[in-house]
């Protein structure tokens, strides 16, 4: 009796290919008819439409690399295309994907060409395939070794362009290259008309002693212009994105290091003279190095104490852009939260540079702390706010049920009802059940409940160090405003505390009060919760709530 295999269609289609007749209708015609010839369970078609089959790598094909993702699942036991250019033009991802489906024993059929390795000798060759592939991908990792070192003796630069330069080709949406200098440079890239006179100007500011990196940084921000990076890094919400970022003091850092600007190329940790055109002298890139080396060491105004400990560190950020801000000493012995000017690249922020005495706002937390009451029936109205209540009720009868079982069979036994053994079973029995009978939001919610509500002997008995702990406990975040009220305008609340939060009230006597509606008007709530502070309530700024809002609607 014939195997009934289970088997998939990859189906693959672009414009070139409609013309040649192979619609995505007719390949899966075909292997509709292929499934009941060899009596084949059809379980599922992968159809990919407008993706070129050249491309080199898999992930630029979503459904050809979620086939492969299902190939380990265990799901279908070989592939149907129509023809094998469907499969893959590209020779290093057909390799790569046979090494996959050998791996898994899945065996791939061509209709056209009449190529069959779904039987077992045909699982072979696919394995074997598949370790010709290792052996091409090592080899040719080999040979872009030797391409890139010998680009590198020719003076060729590797990697991405500096800030500064550009490529003497340009590539057009279609993804067509264009040449853009007639004839092309050496090293096939030349400097940029007005990104290289900003390169310039930094070495040459920088030499002369009177900037600072910070400064420079804010320079070509001003100027329009920005970093090539390329990378995922994270924003103020901690995002992964992309794309050209502000300049920062490490950026200008970076540029500054680089003796690529002084006509040189770095290949496995050498320098090498580069095919390029320099953008300073030698002698002007020694100069900066020398002032960066002056320059690295920690300022004379501030104290040696790497090891000092702050109430708000880790959880004070910036109202506006929602960054966080640093904390520094300085030699007459004043602490102060920062916002510093030049470490940002994700946007322009009104509060860039503005400093706060760590005293004062210290200060306004500990009020913040001391001000959160609970009332008498704060348990349920947080139940009622996670809507667990009847859940609570259904734990709770059913963990009394247990208890009482626990209690009866204790009885059982000391009577010499039951024998120890068995007693012994069935007591882990129930004692495991009783373990599972919890309501993780309700007992999260209370434990938070009951720290808020022996805050106040805690707090009073804490150190410095042990108030921060505490605070990192209930919160993920304190953001200040260093440019109009100076001053907490905002906390951000753990999950468990979130809430204790909504509930929770200020003593009437407090100066500074929390607004236990928060921000987001959604189902789910949100977790920032806005702080008034002084006696008379000073008006909280509604761009920095409005900003809040918009950057965190529900956390």
């Amino acid at each position: 009796m014939t195997e009934c295999k289970r088997a998939v269609a990859y189906v693959r289609v672009s414009s070139a290919s409609q013309v040649e007749g192979y619609s995505l209708d007719a390949q899966e015609r075909l292997f509709t008819e292929l499934c009941k010839n060899r009596d084949w369970q059809s379980v599922r078609i992968y159809r990919e439409e407008g993706k070129s089959a050249h491309v080199d790598s898999i992930h630029k094909r979503l459904v050809f690399r979620k086939l492969l993702e299902d190939a380990a699942k265990d799901e279908f036991d070989v592939v149907v295309v129509h023809t094998l250019d469907r499969w893959s033009r590209n020779l290093t991802v057909t390799l790569e994907s046979l090494k996959i489906l050998g791996r898994y024993g899945i065996g791939l059929v061509s209709i056209v060409e009449n190529l069959d390795y779904s039987k077992p000798d045909g699982i072979l060759f696919t394995q074997m395939l598949g370790a010709f592939a290792q052996y091409f991908s090592e080899a040719l990792s080999t040979h872009v070794r030797k391409g890139l070192d010998q680009r590198a003796y020719e003076g060729k630069h590797n990697g991405c362009i500096p800030f500064g330069y550009e490529s003497c080709w340009e590539t057009n949406e279609k993804g067509e290259k264009k040449q853009r200098c007639e004839p092309e440079h050496q090293s096939g890239i030349h400097i940029h008309p007005k990104e290289g006179q900003a390169a310039e100007g930094l070495f040459r500011r920088y030499s002369a002693g009177t900037t600072t990196l910070s400064q420079l940084a804010a320079w070509l921000n001003e100027q329009g212009f920005r970093t090539r990076n390329t990378k995922n890094l994270p924003d103020a919400n901690g995002n992964l994105v992309s794309g050209p970022r502000l300049f920062t003091s490490s950026s200008v850092r970076n540029i500054l290091h680089n003796p690529f600007y002084a006509g040189q190329i770095t290949h496995r940790g050498k320098l090498m003279p580069g095919a390029h055109e320099a953008l300073i002298s030698q002698e002007l890139f020694d100069l900066v190095q020398l002032t960066l080396r002056k320059n690295s060491g920690r300022s004379e105004t501030l104290k040696a104490l790497p090891d000092r400990e702050y109430l708000l560190k880790g959880l004070v950020r910036c109202a506006y852009c929602g960054m966080p801000m640093w904390a520094q000493t300085y030699k007459s012995g004043n602490s102060y939260y920062r916002e510093h000017k030049a470490s940002r690249s994700i946007q322009e922020c009104p509060g860039h540079g503005g400093t706060i005495a760590c005293h004062v706002i210290d200060k306004q937390v500990r009020e913040l702390v001391s001000a959160i009451e609970l009332g008498p029936r704060w348990l349920e109205e947080v139940l009622s706010i996670i809507s667990l209540k009847d859940e609570v009720d259904r734990v709770k009868k059913e963990r009394d049920l247990t208890i009482t079982k626990l209690h009866r069979m204790a009885r059982v036994f000391m009577d010499g009802l039951i024998p120890e053994e068995e007693y012994s079973r069935q007591k882990k029995l129930l004692e495991l059940s009783l373990e599972s009978l919890v309501v993780p939001d309700y007992d999260a919610a209370q434990k938070a409940g009951n720290l808020i509500l022996n805050l106040p002997e805690l707090w009073s008995k804490a150190n410095l160090s042990e108030q921060r702990k505490i605070l990192l406990t209930m919160l993920d975040a304190v953001y200040v405003d260093v440019k109009e009220h100076r001053s907490v305008i905002a906390v951000k609340a753990k999950p468990p505390f979130r809430p204790i939060f909504q509930v929770a009230v200020s003593k009437k006597e407090s100066k500074i009060h929390i607004l236990n509606e928060p921000l987001s008007h959604e189902p789910s709530g949100s977790s920032v919760f806005l702080v008034e502070t002084g006696e008379g309530r000073t008006p909280r700024p509604e761009k920095v709530t409005q900003d809040l809002l918009q950057d965190y609607p529900s956390i």
